[in-house]
Formats: structure tokens, sequence, C-alpha cells
């Protein structure tokens, strides 16, 4: 068992907030890594070969200095909330080196709707109109930012969408491991199950690193730790229905690091897309808050 964090909806705002600017530099570098501005570009499996191993040492070495409480930890649940983590991570960094950061981003944003339709036939979940809606919408607005025409269409976009897939199917893991252990216990399984994964994955393709390149590497392992932290430091301060909309200042985040590093400003239809893709997905989360406030409200006195 842990300890539960003072709970305040401010001070889970500002972590979230900062969470995601770190998310959205791991998005970043993922895309300069892909490039070849600091050498021959890297295999998206090399990629994330180095954010779970810098992750996975910087963890390590804030446990060694913590000393948390470690449990019995449920190891089919974390292998697979990994594996499944490890996948969408890859193809979402593959996806960046196509396409912008902003389109990338909002795209993903689609993992809880996938979650809401997994949960249906993995949880026994049910589902009713409002949030049949909410899903619509946010597929709506993925089509749009898949731009389906033969001019436009850029199948790097289709590495996003399943990324997503393969993250709501992680969201439902995270359900199930949610409550059973320390979160910081969770953490330091899944980046060392991860790195286990992708240390396997990535021998075909491994080629040595540049400099800069090494840099890099221990850069977007640094700055995902760093948000897995103050990710699950803002869950541990308010409820998930308050902290989930801040989570999507990433797409601000990703937008900006595009016009400053890449000169790439988002057009009207990523504005349009990635509007619409929010608009669902929040949706979803406030009907699930109020559903679960449904469930746990005490039953009228007759």
């Amino acid at each position: 068992m842990y300890l539960a964090k003072t709970q305040s909806n401010i001070t889970a705002a500002l972590l979230i907030s900062v969470a995601t600017a770190f998310i959205a530099a791991t998005m970043l570098i993922a895309k300069a890594l892909g490039g070849d501005s600091f050498g021959p570009p890297l295999h998206a499996l090399q990629i994330s070969h180095g954010r779970f191993l810098f992750a996975f040492i910087a963890i390590s070495a804030a446990a060694a200095a913590l000393r948390p409480d470690i449990g019995r930890p449920h190891w089919g649940l974390h292998l697979a909330r990994t594996s499944c983590g490890w996948a969408g991570v890859t193809l979402m960094f593959a996806s960046v080196a196509y396409i912008p950061l902003a389109d990338a981003t909002a795209i993903t944003f689609l993992n809880p709707v996938f979650a809401m339709i997994l949960a249906i036939p993995l949880l026994g979940e049910k589902v009713g109109r409002i949030r049949w809606s909410a899903a619509a919408l946010a597929f709506a607005g993925a089509l749009i930012l898949l731009r389906p025409t033969p001019a436009s269409f850029d199948p790097a976009a289709l590495l996003a969408f399943a990324a997503a897939a393969i993250m709501g199917l992680e969201l439902i893991f995270i359900k199930k491991l949610a409550g059973r252990e320390n979160p910081f216990q969770i953490l330091l399984f899944n980046n060392g199950l991860g790195l286990c994964i992708a240390s396997v994955a990535v021998i075909p393709f491994w080629q040595p690193p540049t400099a800069a390149q090494w840099g890099l590497l221990v850069a977007i392992g640094v700055c995902m730790a760093i948000a897995q932290s103050f990710f699950v430091n803002a869950m541990a301060r308010a409820e998930a229905s308050f902290v989930a909309p801040f989570s999507y200042a990433t797409l601000i985040f990703a937008a900006l690091y595009d016009v400053l590093f890449y000169n790439v400003i988002p057009d009207s239809v990523t504005y349009l897309g990635a509007a619409t893709i929010i608009a669902g997905a929040v949706m979803l989360v406030l009907r699930e808050a109020q559903l679960k406030r449904a469930i746990a409200a005490p039953p009228a006195v007759q």
C-alpha cells in the first residue's frame, strides 16, 4: 500500500501541464533522431530503445535515492501493459519522422476512445449513446487529420492512428493495475520490462549513433521519465476527470515546437481535426466521470 498525496486541483493542473511539455519534447527529439540532421536517421525501434534505456536508468536512480516500498507485482498485467506501451510509443516515434508533431499528437489523443471500445469485450462495460457520440466525434476529427484525398493523404498518419489504438489497449491494462500497486513501482516495472522488450526488438536495426544522437537518446529517456513522474503525481492529487483535459496541452507544446524547430505552422485542417478530436475526448472523459459518480453515490433513503 502507499499513502495518498494531498488533494489539490491547482497543483495537479500545474504538474500535468509540465508533464505535457516533456511528453511533447520526447516527440520532438524522436523527430530529430528520425531525420538526418544529427547523423544517419535512426530506426524507430532504436529510438524507442533509447527512450526505455535512459528512462529506466533515471527512474532506477530515483528509486535508489527514495527507496520506495516495492510489493509483489502482477507480472501478467505489467507485461501486457508494457508490451502495448512499447509498441504504441514506437509507432508514435515512427509517425513523427514523416508528419507534423501537432497532427501526430492529435491523432494519438484517440487512445481513450479506443479504450472505451475495447472495454466492451475486455471489461464487460456497457456503452450508451453519449459515449458512442463522443467516440464518433473523435473519429471524425481523426478522419479530418488523415486528409483522405489522393493529393494530401500521408500513409504515415496511419502509424499515429495505430499508436492510438494500441495505447487504448494499454489503458485497459492500466485500469486493471490501478490501485493494486504503488505508482512508483508501476513506473519502475514498466520501464524495466520495456527495456527488455526494446533491447531484443532493436537488435536487427541497431546502428552506432553519433555523439549528438547519443545525447538526444539520453534526453528522450530523461524527458519521458520526468513526464511520467509528473503525470503520476498529478493523478494522485486530483480526480482523473479533472486532470485528463489538461493533458491535451501536449498538442499546444507539439505545435509550438514544430514552429520553433521546424518552421511548420499548423494549417486550418490541423486546427479543425485537433479541435474535433479533443472535443470528443473531453466529452468522453466527462461522461466517464459522471458515470463513476453515479455508481459511487449512496442509495437514497426511502
